[in-house]
């Protein structure tokens, strides 16, 4: 047989609605198998597939191909339990029959979806796909939505959103603040967007990992990682409230920058504090590990040359532009704020370089092992045996040289 036409039926209506026995073999099988079914179910789309089938098979033949129609069904559980009776259909068909090439015949993208198993086992020279010209991409377009609907990858950054505005609208509306349901709804979708778009969500995946392991291994981290995530908390919380208790909600009466100031001369100590305790717990585990924590003391460092600036440019503007706060800040202390931090951050530079410089040195003087100075060489010797023992004796002699 040179040309075998392929007609699948994934989801088995041939046997569920005609109870139609697959595999269904020859022209005129088919043709009583898809009458059948239309006279089940009109509107099946499997008979125009069958159909479809049968005029390829008659123009093949008509151009003097050797050519046989087989329509297969699967199940109507679709997946795995289908697509397994369908290969172990056309595995026993193949195996009666020498076919050299296939064209697979389709009614849209459900049943596509099995041209590489029927590629795996035979060669498919054409893929014909059977479209009824009133509801062209209706079936594609339903397996689409049908997939859609079952891949969490996909769920999950369409749904998720909606799922946390909808979660925070009514939280709004059952505690009497329809005037939150807005501003909470685009403040949470706002920053789960934002971490979607750069990958902050895998990050925080990551983090989760580790802190975990930490917690199964019994780190230190654990315990200072937990206690950083209060800290930050905390501090968020009491620049909020500074802001709130300053400003009573009416933000754009005191201005942008004088808020902002004050938040951040609330809230960075906290922060500060936060990135600090981590850090100390990461140089305590990688010094119980033996391993290297000098640059996590750079760190360290660079977070105090930044917090200082960061505190003392937010006293000084507050000093300046908010005499209601009663902040006090004169010029001269941010002078030797910044002045201070600079040498911080240059101090925590120069040991960057160095602790560099010393990993280079140390990969170079590295001595190697006496067995990667060691080359050894084989030689084989044929010596004869005894007098009762003519057979030749094979010998290995191994040879060192340093």
């Amino acid at each position: 047989m040179d040309t075998l036409v392929i007609c699948i039926d994934r989801d088995n209506d041939l046997g569920e609605k005609a109870k139609v026995i697959t595999p269904v073999i020859g022209r005129g099988a088919n043709i009583a198998a898809a009458v059948s079914l239309a006279t089940v179910d009109p509107e099946d789309s499997d008979t125009n597939t069958i159909f479809g089938g049968i005029r390829i098979l008659d123009e093949l033949r008509s151009l003097g191909v050797d050519a046989e129609i087989v329509a297969f069904a699967g199940d109507k559980n679709v997946g795995t339990i289908s697509d397994k009776k369908i290969a172990d259909q056309l595995d026993e068909f193949l195996a009666s029959q020498d076919v050299k090439s296939a064209i697979f015949v389709s009614d849209g993208a459900e049943d596509e979806s099995l041209i590489p198993l029927v590629q795996s086992r035979i060669k498919v020279d054409s893929v014909q796909r059977i479209v009824v010209m009133q509801s062209e991409n209706l079936e594609s377009t339903y397996y689409m939505i049908k997939n859609f609907l079952k891949d969490p990858k996909l769920l999950q950054p369409f749904f998720v959103p909606i799922g946390l505005a909808l979660i925070i609208y009514a939280l709004a509306m059952a505690t009497n603040n329809p005037e939150l349901a807005i501003i909470g709804t685009l403040l949470i979708v706002g920053t789960y967007m934002i971490l979607r778009a750069y990958s902050l969500n895998d990050k925080l995946i990551l983090s989760w990992a580790a802190l975990k392991k930490s917690f199964h291994s019994h780190q230190l981290s654990f315990v200072t990682t937990i206690t950083a995530i209060l800290l930050f908390i905390v501090g968020t919380i009491s620049g909020a409230i500074s802001v709130w208790n300053l400003t009573s909600g009416e933000i754009s009466y005191y201005g942008l920058a004088l808020v902002l100031s004050l938040f951040i001369k609330q809230s960075v100590l906290w922060y500060s504090g936060s990135a600090f305790v981590y850090l100390l717990g990461k140089i305590f585990d990688n010094i119980y590990a033996k391993k290297e924590y000098q640059n996590l003391i750079v760190e360290i460092l660079f977070v105090l040359s930044g917090t200082l600036l960061l505190w003392s440019a937010s006293s000084y503007i507050l000093a300046a532009t908010a005499p209601e706060t009663n902040y006090t800040f004169e010029v001269a202390y941010f002078i030797y704020s910044v002045i201070l931090a600079v040498i911080i951050g240059l101090v925590g530079i120069y040991f960057s370089v160095q602790n560099k410089e010393n990993e280079t040195v140390e990969e170079k003087e590295i001595p190697k092992t006496p067995k990667e100075t060691e080359k050894k060489t084989e030689k084989t010797i044929i010596v004869k045996g005894k007098e009762d023992d003519d057979k030749p004796v094979k010998i290995k002699v191994g040879i060192r040289k340093q």
